[in-house]
């Protein structure tokens, strides 16, 4: 695929993906680990409500939403390693609250 630049030159890309795709992609991917957060939640209130786990799924919820935000504004590897960092501390803090 060649795109021209703005001086007349022609540049190949080699693959990969767009700016406007990998925000795209890396925000859906956002909303999906939201939704999964969000459904673990309900399950884990429905077994056993508690506070410090609404708190500590609330907070993966937040962290979800700023990789959201973050994906819209261009800072997709930002927004990855946030909303790794949300899964990563919901898989590692849910088993000890129990």
């Amino acid at each position: 695929m060649h795109e021209p630049t703005t001086d007349g030159t022609v540049v190949r890309r080699t693959g990969g993906l767009t700016p406007r795709q990998a925000r795209r992609v890396r925000a859906i991917t956002a909303g999906v680990a939201m939704l999964a957060v969000g459904v673990g939640m309900v399950l884990q209130l429905s077994r056993q409500p508690s506070l410090v786990t609404l708190g500590l799924y609330g907070a993966a919820l937040t962290i979800s939403g700023t990789a959201i935000m973050l994906s819209r504004i261009g800072r997709t590897r930002v927004a990855m390693a946030v909303l790794a960092a949300a899964v990563v501390l919901v898989v590692a803090v849910d088993p000890l609250l129990r």
